[in-house]
C-alpha cells in the first residue's frame, strides 16, 4: 500500500509540472524529454543492482506497456489536455481504471469481485463530480476527447500487460525496459525537443527533468512493485486518489481554492478506493482452492503412510530384508518370552 501511495502522490504532482512545462514544450517533445531522463536513471539503477535482461517470457508485456503506456499514453494525454479543459480531461481519463478492471477480469482471470466493482463505480462518480466542478464549459473539441479516451485505453492495456511480465521479471527490469521502449517510440519528436530546449526557460526544463526523475522513474517503479503483489483491478482503482491530490496540490501551490462540490467529489473518490481495496488483496489468496489442495495432496498422503513403533513415518521399502531372514527373525522372536506376558494385539506373544 505504501508503494502505491508513493506512485499516486508523485503522479498527482506531475499534473502541476505538466501544466507549467506545457506552455513551452509540445506534447511529443515533453514526453520524449521525460522518458529520456527516466530511462537514464532506471538504466543506471539496473547497472548498480547488476540486473541484466529480463527473461524472454517477460518481453511481450514489457514491450506492450512500453509502447502504449510509457509512450502513447503520455503523448495522447499531453496533446488532449491542450484541446479540452482540465475537468473534461479528468472525467474522460478516469475511464482508465474501469477498463483495467474489465480487462483484468477477462484476460487475467481476476474475475469481477463485487466490492471492487462497487468501489470503482463510487470512485468514478466522484471523478465525474470533480471534473464537472472544475470544468469551464465549452472549449472541448471532439479530437481532445478522443485523445483522452485513447490515453485511458493505452493506460489500461499497459497495466494489464505489465501484470504477467512481473511474474517473470523484477519491477525494476519491467519499468526500466518499458521506459526505454517508450523513449525509443517517441524518438520522432527529437527534432521538436532539440528546437524547444533552447527557447524554453530554465523552470520549464527543470519541470521536465522532475517529471523524468520522480513521476516516471520512481513512481513507475513503486507502481510495478505494488502491482506484483496485488491484482491489477485493485491497483487501477487506487489511481482515483489522483484527482483528489491534484485538487489539494493546486489549492496549496497555485491558490486555486476548490468548491464544496469538488471536495464532495474527492470524498467519493476516496470512499470508492477504500471499498475497492477492502477484503483480500494478496494474489495467493485469489488462487483456486483446487490447485492449492492438489499441490498439498501428495504430502498429506505421504504423511499418512506406514509409521514406526515410535510414530515416525516409515518408507515402505525402508529396512526390508529378504524373506528367509524375516522368517528366521520371527522364529527367534517367538522363543523369547515377553516380560509383560501375553497380550492381545502383540503378534507372537
Amino acid at each position: 500500500m505504501a508503494a502505491a501511495a508513493v506512485s499516486v502522490v508523485l503522479w498527482a504532482s506531475a499534473f502541476v509540472s505538466i501544466r507549467s512545462a506545457g506552455e513551452h514544450y509540445s506534447p511529443g517533445a515533453m514526453a520524449l524529454g521525460r522518458l529520456g531522463v527516466g530511462a537514464l536513471v532506471l538504466c543506471a539503477a539496473l547497472l548498480l543492482r547488476r540486473e541484466g535482461l529480463p527473461p524472454r517470457a517477460a518481453w511481450p508485456g514489457i514491450a506492450t506497456s512500453g509502447v502504449l503506456w510509457f509512450g502513447g499514453y503520455m503523448v495522447a494525454l499531453n496533446w488532449g489536455e491542450r484541446l479540452v479543459d482540465a475537468g473534461t480531461a479528468a472525467m474522460v481519463v478516469n475511464v482508465g481504471p474501469v477498463l483495467v478492471a474489465l480487462l483484468a477480469g477477462r484476460f487475467l482471470k481476476e474475475g469481477f469481485p463485487p466490492r471492487l466493482m462497487a468501489g470503482i463505480t463510487v470512485s468514478f462518480a466522484g471523478a465525474v463530480t470533480v471534473g464537472l466542478s472544475v470544468s469551464r464549459g465549452g472549449g472541448s473539441s471532439p479530437l481532445g476527447v478522443v485523445l483522452c479516451l485513447l490515453a485511458a485505453a493505452a493506460y489500461a492495456v499497459g497495466v494489464v500487460s505489465q501484470k504477467p511480465a512481473l511474474r517473470q521479471a523484477s519491477p525494476l527490469q519491467v519499468t526500466a525496459f518499458g521506459c526505454l521502449i517508450g523513449c525509443v517510440a517517441c524518438l520522432p519528436f527529437s527534432g521538436q525537443l532539440l528546437a524547444q530546449v533552447g527557447d524554453a526557460p530554465l523552470s520549464a526544463s527543470l519541470n521536465v527533468v522532475y517529471l523524468g526523475l520522480f513521476p516516471t522513474a520512481l513512481a513507475f517503479c513503486t507502481w510495478a512493485f505494488a502491482l506484483s503483489r496485488t491484482t491489477a483491478g485493485r491497483m487501477g482503482s487506487t489511481t482515483y486518489v489522483v484527482p483528489v491530490l491534484v485538487v489539494l496540490m493546486s489549492w496549496l501551490a497555485l491558490d486555486e481554492v476548490p468548491a464544496l462540490i469538488t471536495l464532495a467529489g474527492g470524498l467519493l473518490c476516496l470512499a470508492g478506493v477504500a471499498v475497492s481495496r477492502s477484503g483480500r488483496t494478496s494474489p495467493a489468496a485469489r488462487r483456486p482452492r483446487g490447485r492449492t489442495e492438489g499441490a498439498r495432496g501428495p504430502r498429506r498422503r505421504a504423511a499418512t503412510g506406514p509409521r514406526t513403533a515410535h510414530g515416525e513415518p516409515s518408507h515402505p521399502l525402508a529396512g526390508r530384508r529378504p524373506a528367509g531372514e524375516e522368517a528366521e527373525s520371527a522364529g527367534l522372536a517367538a522363543d523369547v518370552p515377553s516380560p509383560a506376558g501375553p497380550s492381545k494385539g502383540q503378534p507372537g506373544a
